[in-house]
């Protein structure tokens, strides 16, 4: 820690205070501007607290009472983008799937950004120092740490003192506690005033930096040895090890890319006058700093093979991106040691270090901001994919466009539904009339598809409703596992026909949208049945079902299903 480090921030004596009334007010004021039902939860809402939220927030980390404006100038910058993102987050509504992911890139952003304010890179530029920037990132990692622990710590002994004065019937802390408001505050208060506390001991923050650094450093060696094993174990085994291990590997990789990158760092430091002197720790860094490289092309290779499977999606994209900073890390500090023969590779690390940070603040804001179209660049890849011949229209994932795209993949499937191809043009029509998106966990292959179609028999003539059953289950791979039939009960006033689907004794219900239909059917009598049939522990003995059974609807005071003369489920009236 230098000199200059440590001088970047003036003790003030009234900064918990102000620290704890500045949270406590930004708290209070979040609460008021999100806590609405959902439907009243408007853009603007949405603005109003990210910028409450993440203004306050940078300006309690970077707030000096000797160099006040540039701080408060840079917490209302980032109060003003964070706010921007907010209300076009909320705006998204279902034109968009990926929302979510502008929040976390503009958050990505404004945390890399906040210690290299305080190292003030607006001013240095590429002089800025290493050692002031590492040392901002660690003091502010440690310090929000602390002051986490210490609100959590103050909601435990509130709510303990709570209980204690109930005993005498004193419940107003109780009640306080039970309001969403009190609790917001409680807890910008007790945050601020010990984040006020700590950030006047950056010395002592700094000391304990080291401590912190010294226990990482222990881990780097066992997790050294361990991803060596691993790596080896990949070499001789190959990647499809990893496939069949996990459906997912992606983000376990880019988790030990980022558990190395700190560890590898906790050994580097801020110098080498502060960098470990162990040669078992130093050698486990540079292992370390060499595996990141093949976890990341790891990672990427995974990815890639999935999109090659299925095309590109929002999600997939965005771990693209999350991996091509990974890839970046990885090269830099692969390169590090090599360059020179291993002279001075540290110092290599921390300026590479400086340099991605920057470049990963940079892109996460661009990522932020609305350039680029996701949704729409998957639906053209879909699209291609799908007239190149890449996948087979039986395999197409028209559900997809309907739901995951946003409005580029729902245009593309408007498309899709006037295509030459009958085939297609059907299954896209049928994507079009799903009311709500059929999740599931896993993707059967046509085999198992072909032997769930099979298991399929339906007891009703009408082929627009016999063509929409044979999507569904196409579509739901827990469909039909077993021998399974399907009975009409008829359309209900909404126009949504509803059928029943008996498969291994229970009776489950599914609606469907059909064109041209004229209501029919006791909609009451469907609503009670399905809330009974799914109401915990009130359903019937289910008989046993073969694929000869034979299911009916019997009259019995009311309508119920049979299966071989006896009763399955619940009466429907």
């Amino acid at each position: 820690m230098t000199e200059a480090a440590t001088t970047q921030q003036t003790d003030w004596s009234l900064r918990p205070w102000v620290l704890a009334a500045l949270l406590g007010v930004a708290d209070f004021l979040v609460w008021f501007f999100t806590d609405v039902p959902h439907g009243e939860f408007v853009p603007w809402r949405a603005a109003a607290g990210a910028f409450v939220f993440f203004g306050c927030g940078a300006l309690a980390f970077t707030i000096d009472p000797k160099e006040w404006q540039r701080p408060l100038l840079f917490s209302l910058l980032v109060g003003l983008v964070m706010a921007g993102i907010a209300w076009r987050a909320q705006s998204a509504g279902d034109h968009y799937t990926d929302a979510g992911y502008w929040m976390a890139a503009g958050v990505v952003s404004v945390v890399l950004a906040i210690p290299l304010f305080q190292s003030h890179f607006y001013k240095l530029l590429w002089r800025t120092p290493y050692e002031e920037t590492h040392f901002h990132v660690w003091t502010d990692a440690i310090s929000a740490a602390g002051a986490l622990a210490f609100f959590l710590l103050s909601l435990l002994l509130a709510y303990l003192l709570s209980e204690l004065f109930a005993t005498i019937d004193i419940t107003l802390l109780r009640e306080l506690l039970r309001d969403d408001w009190f609790t917001a505050t409680f807890a910008g208060v007790t945050f601020g005033a010990a984040l006020g506390v700590l950030r006047n001991q950056l010395k002592i923050i700094g000391t304990l930096q080291s401590v912190v650094m010294l226990v990482f450093s222990l881990i780097a060696v066992p997790f050294a040895a361990a991803l060596v094993v691993f790596i080896l174990a990949v070499l001789v085994s190959g990647l499809d090890v990893l496939w069949g291990a996990t459906r997912s590997p992606t983000p376990l990789l880019l988790s030990c890319a980022a558990a190395s990158f700190v560890l590898v760092n906790s050994v580097v430091r801020n110098g080498d006058s502060e960098a470990s002197g162990s040669r078992v720790m130093r050698w486990a860094a540079l292992v370390l700093a060499l595996g990141i490289l093949p976890l990341a092309i790891m990672a990427a290779a995974s990815t890639g093979t999935r999109i090659a499977e299925y095309g590109l999606s929002p999600e997939r994209i965005w771990g693209l991106v999350a991996i091509v900073v990974a890839v970046a890390y990885g090269v830099a500090y692969f390169v590090a040691p090599i360059r020179g023969r291993m002279a001075h590779w540290m110092d290599r690390v921390r300026t590479a270090n400086l340099h991605l940070a920057i470049g990963t603040c940079i892109l996460a804001f661009l990522l932020a901001l609305p350039i680029l179209d996701f949704g729409a660049i998957s639906a053209r890849d879909q699209l291609a994919r799908l007239e190149a011949g890449k996948v087979e229209v039986e395999d197409f994932d028209f559900t997809a466009l309907r739901w995951d795209f946003g409005d580029a993949g729902r245009e593309a499937l408007e498309r899709l539904t006037r295509s030459d191809d009958d085939k297609v043009a059907e299954l896209a029509n049928a994507a079009q009339l799903q009311d709500s998106r059929p999740y599931y966990g896993r993707r059967d292959s046509s085999e198992d598809r072909d032997e769930r179609l099979a298991n399929l028999r339906m007891q009703f003539e009408n082929e627009k409703l016999e063509r929409q059953v044979e999507l569904h289950v196409r579509n739901t791979p827990w469909r039909c596992d077993d021998p399974c039939v399907v009975l009409d009960y008829g359309l209900l006033d909404n126009g949504r026909h509803m059928t029943i689907f008996v498969e291994d004794g229970r009776v489950d219900f599914e609606g469907f949208r059909l064109e041209q239909a004229e209501p029919k059917g006791d909609a009451e009598a469907i609503a009670l049945a399905v809330e009974t049939a799914e109401a915990p522990g009130l359903r019937q003995p289910s008989p046993e079902q073969d694929a000869k059974s034979q299911v009916e609807i019997r009259e019995w005071t009311g309508r119920r299903v049979y299966i071989d003369g006896k009763p399955a489920g619940d009466p429907f009236e």
